[in-house]
């Protein structure tokens, strides 16, 4: 792993820890895999290994002290598989420091490896471990006009409309030398066809005042630690926000299961165990499964030729635009 530009920075955060915190080896491991934008060292000390993470700039203090109140909360009921936030020297659970919010967590154990080593069991455990969170969080729940996923889904599409409308083209973007050119131009000729029926796809969840609560809205396979058959940890909630519960459902089914409809049935099955789950929640989670394929390349495709954001590691990126093409490509909507 190349020197980072925040190694020094991250050195001078863990001062403001106490020091059985920070004693011992701190390895930057970049953005360990991830694409929020967010840093990460591992910090190898004497008691314990611990993770140390700076947000990406956008970060603000109200969004990180809401998911650390959650976070804290799933903690104190006892669910081990979420990680303990450690407070700084004058009681703080972060620190601002060079632009950006830093965090200190323990570092949980385990491995993202549930493609590597599929099982009943492995699911069971991710879907039993999301039940036991949105239990703890439904102590928060609210009433919403409408299923916020579904709205956020819906204003995408309107958004991609005038974008369209206003002339760009990702293939005019990509240089004709980007590696990413062929699962770009494979991604653009299914695109427009499938992000018509978005809208039709959702039409029966707008209103009706659904039930909503905190959500992780960005639960998927590398986000999921397993040893063995037992789940260790929910790692990387840069994207809690309130929303339906079946968000976390499509996003964490899709990623694990794809469009596997046993797999599907089986994982919704141990979630309503410990969780209530209707069947009009069950299809909002396979038609939010469903969309959010299709607007995950439409995503991609503007972070990369519209945003232009920075992304080091193109390999991954190049893996992930080519797992959602896939998927859309097999979408009946």
């Amino acid at each position: 792993m190349f020197p980072s530009p925040l190694d020094s920075d991250a050195a001078a955060v863990c001062s403001r820890y106490p020091s059985f915190c920070c004693q011992g080896t701190l390895t930057p491991l970049g953005n360990h895999g991830g694409f929020s934008g967010a840093v990460l060292w591992r910090i190898d000390s004497p008691a314990e290994t611990l993770c140390l993470r700076a947000w990406p700039p956008h970060e603000t203090w109200p969004q990180l002290l809401f998911r650390h109140r959650l976070m804290s909360l799933a903690r104190q009921n006892g669910l081990h598989f979420i990680p303990t936030i450690f407070a700084t020297l004058d009681g703080a659970s972060a620190v601002e420091h060079a632009g950006r919010l830093w965090e200190l967590t323990d570092w949980l154990p385990g491995r993202a490896d549930y493609h590597q080593h599929t099982s009943t069991e492995r699911l069971d455990a991710a879907c039993t471990a999301l039940a036991q969170l949105h239990r703890v969080w439904r102590s928060l729940a609210s009433a919403a006009a409408s299923c916020p996923a579904v709205q956020r889904r819906l204003t995408f599409v309107e958004e991609w409309k005038r974008l369209n409308h206003s002339g760009w083209h990702p293939l005019a973007v990509a240089e004709k030398s980007d590696p990413l050119r062929p699962i770009v131009e494979r991604a653009w000729r299914q695109l427009e066809p499938a992000l018509v029926q978005v809208p039709r796809r959702l039409q029966r969840w707008l209103g009706g005042n659904p039930r909503v609560q905190p959500c992780l809205c960005d639960l998927w396979h590398d986000h999921l630690l397993f040893e063995g058959g037992r789940l260790t940890g929910l790692i990387d909630y840069g994207a809690v926000k309130v929303d339906h519960v079946a968000v976390d459902l499509a996003r964490m089914l899709g990623s694990l299961v794809g469009d596997d409809a046993d797999g599907w049935r089986s994982g919704l099955q141990a979630y309503r165990r410990l969780a209530p789950l209707t069947t009009d929640e069950e299809e909002l989670a396979h038609a939010l499964d469903e969309t959010g394929i299709v607007l995950g390349v439409a995503s991609w495709l503007r972070w990369l030729y519209e945003e232009k954001r920075p992304f080091p590691d193109r390999k991954a990126v190049a893996r992930r635009l080519t797992e959602l093409v896939m998927r859309m490509e097999t979408l009946i909507m």
